[in-house]
């Protein structure tokens, strides 16, 4: 039986706190698709502040926002959008700016820290010349931190170079800033300078910062009107929505100071699982709180098989292949969950190691 339980599966896993709780019950509430809702505009309106833009929408989902985003920005089917070939809008979002939006996505090789050559990204924009055979370049994507690339983070310099080159050519910027705010401390820089170049951010408050629900989209306020609207056609639109805003606005007040924790402790899981005989981490990756680790060849053991060693001892991560596994803190593991979780490796490692008489 399971007498503990660590999950590390994502940041996506937290519980609501008794203050994220309260400040439901407490919520004063209105109609947010009639625009009367007062704490969905409180929420909406401090996000913005931070991000340094004009204003700012509550929706659902990260994926949502991206979504309408891409859309807003490309507002004529046919359109095209340069995106890194390993970012979660490429990969993780149900093709969503293709199926609904009619966006054709135009890809680009994701380097190992998240970044896209910038030759590359220029490469890729259309000649209008070719507007007669070719979709029209209007914007282009970027991701901080770069989840697929463990976590890492873009800095002001390479944003802004990316930024200069969308406003060279005519093109927006839009960043998928799921965790911008763990991108902030990990670099150290104010999170409205290190979206300074973006025409528009989708927020997630459910991730690092442990809100129950949603993302806020932030941009100009012409943006949020065409924004607001496909949010409606897109079933986003939620009534007394300000009960769950009341809770990320907590979130928000009371979890950004935690990241900081969150990231060293990945720092030290990280450390710990280098060292166990059978895996590799590269250390020097983890940036934030996000852990992505290999199995040695050679090692007699899968991360399947791995897995449900783990999950018997109550500790849940995530496999991403044959050999590959995914780790993401978030500020409900303790020190002490991170021990325990570096023990139930060592016991599993060992337990291979020594049927195989190593």
């Amino acid at each position: 039986m399971v007498t503990r339980m660590v999950d590390l599966r994502s940041d996506t896993v937290t519980k609501p706190t008794e203050a994220m709780r309260a400040a439901m019950v407490t919520a004063e509430v209105d109609d947010d698709v009639l625009g009367a809702d007062p704490t969905a505009f409180q929420l909406e309106s401090e996000v913005a502040k931070i991000m340094g833009k004009e204003a700012g929408l509550f929706v659902p989902s990260g994926t949502m926002g991206n979504l309408i985003s891409v859309l807003v920005h490309c507002d004529i089917r046919g359109s095209e959008v340069i995106l890194g070939d390993n970012s979660h809008i490429h990969i993780y979002e149900n093709g969503g700016i293709s199926t609904i939006g009619g966006v054709h996505p135009r890809p680009v090789k994701n380097n190992e820290d998240g970044t896209m050559d910038i030759n590359l990204i220029e490469a890729a924009i259309r000649d209008p010349r070719g507007e007669l055979v070719y979709p029209t370049t209007r914007l282009i994507c970027l991701e901080n931190s770069h989840a697929n690339s463990g976590g890492r983070c873009l800095s002001v310099a390479y944003t802004d170079r990316v930024g200069e080159l969308a406003t060279k050519h005519g093109l927006k910027l839009h960043i998928d800033g799921a965790r911008i705010f763990n991108a902030s401390v990990a670099l150290g820089v104010p999170v409205h300078r290190l979206v300074q170049a973006a025409d528009s951010i989708s927020v997630c408050l459910s991730k690092g910062l442990g809100a129950p629900v949603g993302s806020v989209i932030v941009g100009s306020k012409s943006f949020i009107t065409k924004a607001r609207r496909l949010r409606k056609t897109l079933g986003g639109g939620m009534r007394q929505v300000g009960f769950i805003c009341a809770a990320a606005f907590v979130a928000l007040q009371e979890n950004v100071g935690k990241l900081e924790g969150d990231h060293k402790k990945a720092k030290v899981l990280a450390e710990g699982l280098n060292q166990i005989k059978g895996l590799r981490v590269d250390v020097a990756a983890v940036q934030t709180n996000i852990i992505y680790f290999d199995i040695v060849e050679g090692s007699k053991l899968t991360a399947e098989k791995l897995y449900k060693n783990l999950e018997e001892h109550g500790v849940l991560v995530m496999p991403e292949g044959p050999a590959r596994m995914r780790i993401v803190l978030h500020h409900q593991i303790s020190s002490s969950d991170v021990q325990y979780t570096l023990s139930c490796f060592q016991q599993a490692l060992t337990g291979v190691q020594e049927e195989n008489g190593n």
